[in-house]
């Protein structure tokens, strides 16, 4: 039987301290069975998106310490930041990538749902391709009001979690653990420090105000680079190209005489998410296209075209595939 290869994408509740950030990232290094990808923290949003692939009951049974450490280093208590949260560990979604269907991805989000309470009595709710309700499908609806406001949100019968009682726990807070498709985490910077601009351009192309049917977007301010972004998950990549939004932002930019200098990606990205765009302005600038390039010119393209900052090969998915 071919190996079966997921991606995990935990994101926990704190970037400011560094020896916090080392502390639980490295409960999930030098592990037989999947590969760190990556572990991104962020200052300002106060927060760190790590990225595992591999075989799924290896990641699920690391994931078990990496809870237990941020509960013991994390107090939701003392924490802000400029994204949304409700919990020490947020969020931990499952994607299949090699000979893994959605259907066991739903069940790997239960098992470690339940192990997490079994074993600290965090509560957790299921969201995406798991959720068994309509209006958990969307996260933003489940981290609606925060960890502050879950307290007493989640007393209400209709938001008994998936796993635990309808109370949180009083330092660790709650968990969204999902099962979907990959999505992209795109951010594109604006060089201003007015947030106005990334507010009304978030607005144009989310999806719940009008825009992409598949993008959730809003606006921020990065104290560290001094400068806003709209900050974004593409949740569908097939269906919104990155070309298309990036220009759309450049266009709506524009009404503001706000000049879009660079993006970022955080966390991986599907190869043919980048082919894509890269096909695109090949077709404007006129320039040959070759579907079979290099991952080291794929990235070199995506910088000069898309304007990237920080992209790598390792940023690919299936560039981590053996």
């Amino acid at each position: 039987m071919m190996n079966q290869i997921i991606q995990c994408v935990p994101n926990f509740s704190e970037g400011r301290r560094p020896e916090v950030v080392k502390a639980i990232v490295d409960t999930l290094r030098n592990i037989e069975g999947f590969v760190l990808v990556g572990a991104e923290p962020d200052a300002d949003y106060n927060r760190t998106v790590v990225t595992l692939i591999g075989e799924p009951q290896a990641i699920i049974d690391a994931l078990i310490p990496f809870v237990g450490k941020a509960l013991e280093l994390i107090n939701m208590n003392h924490q802000s930041g400029e994204h949304p949260r409700m919990g020490a560990v947020d969020v931990i979604p499952f994607i299949p990538i090699a000979n893994v269907t959605m259907d066991d991805c739903v069940g790997y989000a239960n098992e470690i749902g339940r192990r997490i309470y079994d074993t600290f009595q965090i509560p957790s709710f299921l969201y995406a391709n798991a959720a068994t309700k309509p209006d958990r499908v969307k996260l933003p609806n489940i981290r609606k009001g925060e960890f502050e406001g879950m307290k007493d949100k989640i007393k209400d019968p209709k938001w008994t979690p998936d796993f635990g009682t309808n109370e949180i726990h009083p330092t660790f807070g709650v968990i969204g653990i999902g099962a979907r498709i990959p999505l992209i985490a795109y951010n594109i910077d604006l060089a201003t420090e007015d947030l106005n601009p990334a507010k009304q351009i978030s607005r144009a192309i989310r999806f719940s105000t009008g825009g992409f049917r598949h993008v959730q977007a809003g606006p921020v301010y990065l104290d560290s680079r001094g400068h806003v972004q709209v900050t974004m998950n593409i949740l569908d990549y097939k269906e919104n190209p990155i070309y298309r939004i990036l220009e759309t932002v450049k266009m709506e930019a524009k009404r503001y005489q706000v000049d879009v200098p660079s993006c970022e990606l955080v966390g991986l990205i599907p190869k043919q998410a980048l082919l894509d765009s890269i096909r695109y302005y090949c077709q404007v600038h006129n320039e040959p296209f070759d579907k079979n390039m290099s991952y080291e010119t794929m990235i070199q393209r995506s910088k000069t075209y898309m304007g990237f900052r920080d992209l790598d090969v390792l940023k690919i998915i299936e560039a981590n595939l053996k």
